[in-house]
């Protein structure tokens, strides 16, 4: 069967008789031969003959054209126009029809009623799948995540018991082994708190260098200080900085302040991780790179680093017993955190970082160390 209808021309209407080219045996010309009619006879008889058989003849070719009539109609009825549906995926598509549509689309379609009764049929317009969604919940934005941030209501860290380590960073082990007790007691310390604070806990990596580290967030030199890097949550610890202080003299409060120094600092770029695993350090950058001017930008660079200042000293707070952090440890701590120098104006200035330094080693939980509300002077 062709596509898109029925074969027309399967003998509708009567056979031509007589004339060139019709069907029939006796040739291509049809009965008798081309153009030829049998003979009259002549008579009354024949005449009314031949008005009887003429009647007959008529009657016949308008039975069979009122068949043909008949026909016609109950095709175009049954093979309708083509109809289009609509899918939400797949678009519009159509079915195959009998005969192209002959009038307009926008004009209706007559047809004639079926001789049965038809069967009333649900409508096949096919059902929506929309389904209406719930209000989506409340995004914090960037200043809720620095300034309303979870983690300030999950209460004061409680001691691990942590150990200073026996190896002195004298040399490259030396200073390796101190990374390595450190973060394992980090990793004790915070999980409790980050978990009452909605976030998710992450060991971080740690690595140590000398020289240059080519790292996602750039290449370092060991001229800077150690580092935290947020693409791949690792501690970069500066293993020229810890072993040359603690060489640079040999008198004991000059070692010991070595040793609270590689403390401070570590439990520090912990501090940016804490950051990171509870959403502040991303909406800290958002902050930044939105801010109008460079004024702002190293505001909220000083807010973020004293904050993580603040929590490494609720660290060492929460084991300064067992650490110890005692006698010439405490001495040299209190000295090193009043002391620091901000020549670029991001890490705070000396009285600021003391005042966070002791706020987080006095209150011993995160609620202390909302940098992000307080007023620029007591950031600056």
């Amino acid at each position: 069967m062709p596509p898109g209808g029925l074969p027309h021309g399967m003998g509708w209407g009567a056979p031509q008789f007589g004339g060139p080219g019709g069907p029939g045996p006796g040739g291509p010309g049809g009965f008798g031969g081309p153009g030829r009619m049998p003979p009259r006879k002549k008579g009354g008889a024949g005449k009314i003959l031949l008005i009887v058989g003429g009647l007959m003849l008529l009657v016949v070719v308008g039975l069979v054209a009122l068949s043909a009539s008949l026909k016609d109609r109950e095709h175009s009825y049954t093979s309708p126009y083509p109809t289009s549906s609509y899918s939400p995926t797949t678009g519009p598509s159509e079915k195959p029809s009998a005969e192209p549509p002959t009038s307009s689309p926008t004009k209706p379609v007559v047809s004639v009623p079926p001789r049965t009764k038809p069967t009333a049929t649900r409508p096949t317009a096919p059902r929506s799948t929309y389904k209406p969604t719930k209000k989506p919940k409340h995004e914090p934005t960037d200043l809720d995540m620095v300034a309303r941030n979870r983690l300030y209501k999950a209460g004061v860290m409680a001691s691990v018991n942590c150990r200073e380590s026996s190896a002195r960073p004298a040399t490259v082990t030396g200073a390796s082994a101190n990374y390595a007790n450190l973060v394992k007691c980090l990793n004790r310390s915070w999980p409790a708190l980050i978990a009452k604070g909605g976030s998710r806990f992450r060991p971080p990596t740690v690595l140590s260098f000398s020289g240059y580290v080519s790292t996602p967030c750039g290449t370092k030199s060991d001229d800077g200080p150690p580092f935290y890097c947020s693409i791949n949550e690792t501690i970069y610890m500066n293993l020229r900085e810890d072993i040359g202080n603690y060489n640079a003299n040999s008198q004991n409060y000059a070692r010991v302040f070595a040793r609270m120094w590689m403390l401070h600092q570590f439990a520090h770029e912990y501090g940016h991780h804490v950051q990171q695993m509870t959403g502040i350090l991303r909406a800290y950058y958002n902050l930044r790179y939105e801010a109008p001017t460079q004024a702002l930008e190293l505001q909220y660079s000083r807010r973020l680093e004293l904050q993580a200042s603040c929590f490494s000293d609720i660290f060492i707070a929460s084991n300064k017993r067992s650490y110890p952090v005692s006698g010439e440890s405490l001495r040299q701590w209190r000295w090193l955190i009043g002391n620091t120098i901000d020549p670029k104006r991001d890490h705070g200035n000396k009285a600021n970082h003391k005042y966070w330094a002791l706020k987080g080693f006095n209150g011993r939980g995160p609620a202390a160390c909302n940098t992000f509300v307080v007023s620029p002077p007591r950031v600056s």
